[in-house]
Order: structure tokens, then sequence, then C-alpha cells
């Protein structure tokens, strides 16, 4: 009997770790599962030590904000590892945190093999990260087609094993009836707070030039509807049903982030936004910072994964009503320009492949304890 301690620090790392604790539990059936996580893995059975409301923590205010939370969380993590001695340790991205525990676990449980599911984007960016991620797992297991190969260029191994995103919207493809005649724009203005508050208001501006197209909005998970209601005018919608409204809609205007690589497996044109504090401060700067910090000239994922620009990323200062109106008027209105982002989608798709992503890792997972 294998015992599993999980570690994700996140709304999205928690339902992809759920994920793969079932697939496990289909090659392990006396598997155990304790860890650090939210209610997708409490469901799938598996003892929290600490809930992730007390450790999804983003942005340098809100981690100064909860310092002494995170602290706890280190020690909750430390204590929780050494009590319970697992077999195996997940980590599920989240990648501060889950850096440090890996140090931790490989210095005092030696014999407990550590494997890291959905990485640090070292591609992206601190690529430094990878010699150390490297040193410390005994298996890197990637979602993206392109990390093994950026591994491989450092000396390193790590298995691509599918995308969960892709994985998921093959599935709501084959559910959702496909209804673009509809005349509407979907706004995805991103799953926190601070976002939608920065974001939400110039998206809608944007889109109420298009007086002949209903406005819908995606509300995230975990945010009271109540708190949309301020920014939203008479007839303009929010729903919870994301993936239909987005596959239904002429076009969206997208938070940056895993939505707009959803927008895309779901075949709906789309502009990219997303919000830079002190954005002018940070285009005077980028020239000599992004070569420090910054691996790749994209910065969502379909460019990234795409290797060039297939949609527009509107970010920092560029994000502006006007702007996105200008690009929302080029998805509604050129053809030839959606027809082009569309076949660049289906690319996009091919590459990332149908392998099922938590069944592939619960595969490897359950070969190495």
């Amino acid at each position: 009997m294998a015992k599993y301690f999980l570690i994700a620090g996140e709304a999205s790392g928690d339902k992809h770790a759920a994920a793969l604790m079932a697939q496990i539990k289909q090659r392990d059936s006396q598997a155990q599962f304790v860890g650090l996580g939210g209610s997708h893995m409490a469901t799938a059975e598996c003892l929290l030590y600490q809930d992730i409301r007390h450790m999804a923590f983003m942005g340098f205010a809100a981690v100064l904000a909860n310092a002494g939370q995170i602290r706890r969380n280190f020690r909750i993590a430390e204590e929780a590892l050494l009590q319970e001695k697992p077999d195996v340790l997940i980590l599920v991205d989240y990648p501060s945190f889950n850096l440090r525990m890996a140090a931790f676990c490989k210095k005092h449980l030696p014999k407990t093999k550590i494997i890291y599911y959905i990485p640090p984007k070292v591609w992206a960016w601190k690529k430094r990260r990878i010699h150390r991620i490297a040193q410390l797992c005994d298996e890197v297991l990637g979602i993206f087609p392109f990390e093994p190969d950026f591994y491989a260029r450092y000396g390193y191994r790590c298995t691509y094993v599918g995308n969960p995103t892709a994985e998921q919207i093959t599935q709501i493809n084959r559910n959702i009836r496909n209804t673009r005649n509809t005349p509407m724009i979907a706004i995805l203005p991103g799953s926190r707070e601070s976002e939608i508050r920065h974001c939400l208001p110039k998206m809608l501006e944007a889109a109420r030039r298009f007086a002949d197209y209903r406005i819908v909005v995606c509300a995230a998970p975990g945010i009271d509807e109540a708190f949309y209601a301020p920014y939203l005018r008479e007839g303009e919608t929010l729903t919870r049903e994301t993936y239909r409204a987005v596959q239904q809609a002429k076009a969206a205007i997208v938070n940056s982030g895993t939505a707009t690589l959803e927008t895309a497996l779901l075949g709906t044109p789309q502009v990219a936004v997303y919000h830079l504090a002190c954005s002018g401060i940070v285009r005077l700067i980028r020239p000599w910072v992004q070569p420090l910090l910054f691996s790749i000239p994209y910065f969502t994922l379909v460019n990234i994964i795409s290797g060039k620009e297939v949609i527009r990323e509107l970010l920092g200062d560029a994000f502006t009503t006007e702007r996105v109106a200008t690009e929302l008027q080029r998805l509604l209105t050129d053809k030839a320009y959606t027809k082009e982002m569309l076949a660049n989608y289906e690319h996009l798709s091919k590459r990332l492949g149908t392998q099922p992503a938590a069944a592939t890792a619960a595969d490897i997972i359950t070969s190495k304890r």
C-alpha cells in the first residue's frame, strides 16, 4: 500500500491533482492520499493538512501581507511530511512553495520519490530554476509539448504526458452543440477579484461599441455574482457556463492565462489582454529587464505553444479600450483574419495531441513507488 503526498496551492492545481488521484487509484486501489490542497482533492479522499484558501496568494503585495500565514504553511507541510513519511511526493505547479518542499523532502526523507507534475514555466521566465528542479525531482512530467526539448538542452529529462486543458476541451467539444451564429461577445476577465477590477471595465467598454452583439461575462469559480453586478448594464449577462458561452460567441476578449488556451481549443477568435501595475514604468525598463527574466517573446499560451503571434496580445499600457475595440472589430468583420486564426488553432490542437495527461502521469508515478 503506497502513500502519496500531494501539494497544490491554487484552484487549478487542486483540480489537476484530484484528476491525477483518480487515475492513481485505478492503478493502485490501496493508495492513500494526504497533502495540501482544496475541495476537489478532499472529495477525492485526500486528507488535507491545509486548504488552498490559506495558500493562494498572488502578487508581491499579497505575499507580503500574508507572510505569517505562508511561514505557517511551510511549517505545516514540513511537519506533515515528517509525520506521514510518504512513498511519493507529488508537486503540482505552485513553484516557490513546492521547490522548497522538494528540497526539504530530499534532505529529510531521501527514500521518498519526488515527482513534479505541471512543473514551473522555466521556459518562460526564471529559467535558472531548471537546474534545481532537475536535481531535486526523480521525474518531471510536463504538460506542454516543447518542454522535453527545453529540458534536454540543459541535459535534463522531462516527459510530456499530455495537456489536461486540451483533454478537457476535447470532451466539452463533443458535448456542446456549436451555435456560433449567435451574435455574442464573450468576456473572460480573470479568476481573481483584483484582475477583474482592473480589466472588466475596459473590456466591457470596448464590447459595448458593438450594439448588435449581446455581451456575456464569464464568472470565475469562487467569486460571488454580486461582485460583478456594479459593472454590468441592463441586457448584459453573467454566466458560469464559460465553455458554452465561449464556444457560442463570435469573438472573445480574454484576460491572459489558461483561458486563452481554452478559448483557442474551443475555436473562438479572441484578443488577449493583461493589466500591469505601473505599466508605463514597465514599458520603459522592459528592454533591460526582459532579457534577464524572460526567455520568450510572447505572453499568452496560445502564442508560446505556436511559436508565433496567433492572437493579439494587449498588455500593460497597450491594453486600452480603443485598442481592444479595434481588434474586436477585426475579429468580427475580417473573415480572412479569423480564418487564419482558426487554422492556427487547429495546428495548436494537433501539437498538444490527445494523450490523457492524468492517466499517463499516473502510469509513470505508480511505476516509481
